[in-house]
């Protein structure tokens, strides 16, 4: 089992959640214990979003906080639940989600996710992201483990 100190690079990452480029939103997890995990991500000026959302002034969308939260959460659950070696955790309600500040090109993201309650199959989490210590997104969401290729 993990410590708390213990960290997380992007290919221990993967091997936790089946995300990859260009839709891996986590670089590192800092911290991770049996109900909380802080990982980190830095913002690539050069992503291609920012060509578009928005010209002249790039803003990262609130939705890629939002996912990298998700998956922060999905990486806590597949650490600690007990799902199937061909389960994957998914997101099945999002709620009360509030965006504080802009998150600008360069800037790096610490995601903490925390489990506030299981029930039965279903998990409930909190998320908080934040740049420079300043919140910029907050969030609750529910997970479940589902096949992986339930949906093919």
């Amino acid at each position: 089992m993990r410590q708390a100190s213990d960290i997380l690079d992007r290919e221990e990452i993967k091997r936790f959640i089946p995300h990859r480029d260009p839709f891996l939103w986590l670089d590192k997890v800092i911290e991770i214990s049996d109900e909380r995990i802080v990982a980190q991500k830095h913002i690539d000026p050069e992503l291609d979003l920012f060509s578009g959302h928005y010209p002249g002034n790039p803003v990262l969308p609130g939705v890629i906080q939002c996912e990298a939260a998700f998956q922060a959460g999905a990486v806590l659950l597949a650490r600690i639940a007990e799902m199937g070696e061909s389960q994957v955790p998914v997101v099945t309600r999002q709620q009360n989600t509030q965006f504080r500040r802009m998150v600008r090109p360069g800037d790096t993201l610490e995601i903490e996710v925390t489990l506030t309650e299981k029930l039965g199959s279903a998990y409930f989490l909190k998320g908080k992201v934040s740049v420079d210590g300043k919140t910029t997104a907050r969030l609750e969401f529910a997970c479940t483990a589902v096949d992986a290729d339930q949906n093919r």
